[in-house]
């Protein structure tokens, strides 16, 4: 049988060039034995692709004597302790995904693009994203000797179409919530923009009336906001307790709870397509429309990443100024004094 690899030498240098598609590529070797052995491996691989497999695991197991018996049940496990708060939570239920049955019981090193792709097309777009961060972590952690699917083979994550509530809409909510606390926190959510729990979690230690700030960790990235406020939220601030949770009822309720609530009251109100999370792109939008710089935008909503903030606001109109205007505002600098 004709071998599919064949060996050349150029310039002192060997070479392979596959037969089939006449591809030719430097084994990075002047010695001859070398390059040998290096041509040999490729076509035993080529001819015996089973028994291979055995032989890698063999060397993978002498490696690590886990390596060729770990699962993907074991990655999930060992990813888990690794996200604190609500980030652990939304993993310990995406980790409960049905898609994910078809591979939670196989062998990494036995897992191939096929069995990635069952599961892709099983779920849905979490399931997509959550598989991508299983993937990512095997490979960094060298539990798996290859990528099983290329970044570009992954399918494009589409996600669904998110949009920021309007003042209008925002009003509308308003107007017909007669719960005291549920109408103060839903005002808070549209003038600091933060993220439902945060909001939710608030206390009054955290307000400094002398400064007019509030000051909070965010949950979700442990990064620390510091914001100010304005009369319209005082007023809504100094009706809340003046120790203790401003949201006592709402700080005890999970959030998923504080979604339906929400769900239930744009039911009342005739309003579709928004979320509790569409305070903070209202928030992100209305400060790009009114030219607050990205660095305190980015503070506010609690993102390292300026993409975060961007993302948020990419949906704002912005009206450009006239130039005329911007020279009208050119104040001229005085002439420097020669000495």
């Amino acid at each position: 049988m004709k071998p599919r690899f064949i060996l050349f030498r150029r310039a002192g240098m060997f070479y392979c060039e596959d037969s089939t598609t006449g591809k030719q590529t430097s084994l990075r070797t002047k010695d001859e034995s070398e390059a040998k052995t290096l041509i040999n491996t490729r076509n035993e691989a080529v001819r015996n692709p089973a028994m291979n497999l055995q032989i890698a695991q063999v060397y993978l197991q002498h490696a690590d004597g886990e390596l060729a018996q770990r699962n993907w049940q074991n990655v999930m496990d060992a990813m888990l302790p690794l996200k604190v708060g609500p980030t652990q939570a939304r993993f310990k239920t995406a980790m409960k995904d049905p898609a994910f049955d078809l591979i939670r019981d196989r062998k990494l090193i036995q897992t191939g693009a096929q069995h990635f792709l069952q599961v892709l097309n099983a779920g849905s777009i979490s399931t997509n994203m959550f598989l991508r961060r299983l993937h990512n972590f095997a490979v960094g952690m060298h539990w798996l000797p290859w990528p099983i699917l290329p970044n570009r083979q992954w399918p494009a994550v589409q996600h669904k179409e998110r949009r920021a509530i309007t003042a209008e809409e925002h009003a509308r909510i308003i107007e017909r919530e007669h719960n005291p606390e549920i109408r103060a926190y839903y005002q808070m959510l549209w003038h600091l923009g933060g993220a439902q729990t945060d909001i939710a979690e608030l206390t009054a230690e955290n307000i400094d009336w002398r400064e007019c700030t509030i000051a909070y960790q965010r949950n979700k990235t442990g990064v620390p906001v510091v914001i100010t406020f304005g009369p319209e939220a005082a007023s809504i601030l100094r009706s809340r307790p003046n120790t203790g949770p401003l949201f006592p009822l709402l700080n005890r309720i999970q959030e998923q709870h504080r979604g339906k609530m929400f769900t239930k009251r744009l039911a009342t109100v005739g309003i579709k397509g928004i979320s509790l999370h569409s305070y903070r792109y209202a928030w992100a939008e209305r400060a790009k429309t009114v030219g607050m710089p990205e660095r305190y935008a980015q503070q506010a909503l609690g993102h390292s990443s300026k993409a975060f903030a961007r993302a948020y606001s990419k949906k704002a109109k912005v009206v450009v100024p006239s130039l005329e205007d911007y020279e009208r505002k050119i104040v001229p600098m005085p002439a420097a004094a020669v000495a």
